[in-house]
């Protein structure tokens, strides 16, 4: 939605509530789901025909809903409060009350401007309708009353090279696609006079193709598909760096041509100057091939001193370095625990995370070259540093760095002590893991026996097991 503000076009954005599961403390655009509500809305309101009319359908719906608002031939008006409330509680309400005439529903100036793919993160991907309505002068929109509702905690009605500046400087998050989205709007504003309806008429005739996925500003993401750990089946590569600048890819993970074209798209896309790959650590579904990627990208190669033992590495990566590229900088953080010689990278953006947290799935620790104490205490010190954002390697951005390194810490520590306490006497490698993942039912049964040997494996190096011919005892057990 936008207006013509004193200081020219506007746009409203929301703060996702700290609690919503997509984007928390995120800004947003209002908008939700297409549900059986909004087909049956276009079957029996002759307002809604056209096309994609139930995407109108339920944009409409989500307008009652969070802002209260609805279009009519004459301008937004305001719902009354309690109808609103109705449609809050039930939204199967909507079509009753809309056709009792207490809901306005015509699709008056509400036009798609584009879709967009969400990206291969996980099983499951969306087809995501971006709509546009133009609200005419501010004075002519009525006060928006949050209280009802409880997805936004705030608005803002805002020009978007102000929103884009503040997220650019880290004060904001703003959600990816919105994010290419306003770039996109405030370049068509300015090649039509900053007119928004003619901008908006513009964009949907030229239907944006694929776009950069801009987790911050300096950060945009590539997912490569990989032989990763499921539910993950890709890696994120990162772009990483200043825009107008230098810039390093990390982890390029492609071995197939799709991978290396967008990679190779990506590089070309960005304004800056590609000066290195850097892998932050040397797991298979991070290394991509690295004979088509020197043959792609001429530029050195710059692990840990871990890593070069893998990969030939042309600068070595040491713990507390600074790496300044463009107008960012990145402190190198080496964080075993997952993997010897892993790298983290931390500015102030967020943290690019590799392997130490995820988006989607889990973190394995491998029992004999990880070491899951280690990896607990490289999380305790992440946790410390405060990061803005966290940028893994296999799933979405992170918005809430403190509250996921909380949960990873009091899950892995409660597992550390029920692998512990699962060893009765005389125990077998698969009792322990039986007993220690009775409250995961689910859990495969060979990776609950192999995390179950990285537990035990940090108790004996704590000095509280020992692993015996017959099985693991505790070191108080006497041996028979």
């Amino acid at each position: 939605m936008t207006r013509d503000g004193p200081n020219g076009v506007e746009v409203l954005l929301g703060l996702r509530a700290p609690t919503m599961a997509a984007f928390p403390s995120y800004w947003a655009f209002p908008g939700g789901g297409v549900s059986r509500v909004d087909a049956a809305a276009v079957e029996q309101l002759p307002t809604l025909e056209g096309p994609q009319a139930k995407t109108v359908a339920c944009i409409l719906r989500e307008m009652c809903e969070e802002l209260g608002l609805a279009p009519t031939a004459h301008g937004l008006v305001a719902l009354d409060g309690e109808v609103r409330k109705e449609i809050i509680q039930d939204k199967a309400r909507y079509l009753p009350l809309a056709l009792e005439g207490k809901v306005p529903h015509t699709r008056s100036s509400i036009n798609v401007l584009c879709h967009r793919i969400t990206p291969p993160f996980g099983p499951v991907q969306f087809d995501n309708a971006f709509l546009h309505y133009h609200a005419g002068r501010a004075t002519d929109v009525p006060e928006i009353d949050l209280e009802p509702q409880t997805e936004f905690t705030d608005l803002m009605w805002e020009q978007p090279t102000v929103i884009l500046a503040r997220w650019a400087a880290h004060e904001i998050k703003v959600a990816p696609p919105v994010v290419t989205l306003l770039m996109e709007i405030e370049r068509t504003l300015a090649r039509t006079e900053r007119n928004m309806p003619l901008a908006a008429k513009d964009i949907a005739k030229r239907l944006p193709g694929r776009q950069s996925i801009l987790f911050a500003h300096g950060v945009e993401v590539v997912p490569i598909k990989t032989a990763t750990l499921p539910p993950a089946d890709h890696t994120n590569a990162y772009l990483l760096g200043d825009p107008d600048g230098e810039f390093v890819l990390v982890d390029p993970a492609a071995h197939l041509r799709e991978g290396m074209e967008d990679l190779a798209t990506a590089v070309e896309r960005h304004n800056g100057t590609l000066v290195a790959l850097l892998f932050t650590h040397s797991h298979g579904d991070h290394i991509g091939d690295l004979g088509l990627l020197r043959e792609a990208f001429d530029v050195p190669i710059w692990g840990s001193e871990y890593t070069s033992k893998t990969v030939k590495c042309d600068r070595i990566l040491n713990d507390g370095e600074l790496l300044t590229l463009g107008k960012t900088e990145w402190e190198v953080l080496i964080t075993p625990g997952h993997h010897p010689g892993h790298v983290c990278l931390l500015g102030d953006a967020g943290l690019i995370a590799g392997d130490m947290v995820a988006g989607i799935g889990t973190i394995l620790i491998p029992p004999h070259t990880g070491d899951m104490q280690v990896y607990l205490e490289q999380l305790e010190r992440l946790k410390q540093r405060k990061p803005h954002l966290l940028f893994p390697s296999h799933g979405p951005v992170i918005a809430q760095p403190t509250k996921v390194f909380e949960r990873y810490i009091h899950h892995r520590q409660a597992r550390h002590q029920r692998v512990l306490e699962a060893i009765n006497g005389t125990s077998t490698l698969s009792s322990i893991a039986i007993k220690a993942y009775s409250d995961t039912p689910d859990a495969h049964p060979g990776l609950a026996e192999d995390q179950t040997l990285s537990h035990l494996l940090a108790h004996q190096r704590d000095g509280l097991v020992e692993q015996r011919p017959d099985g693991w005892h505790r070191i108080d057990s006497p041996q028979v």
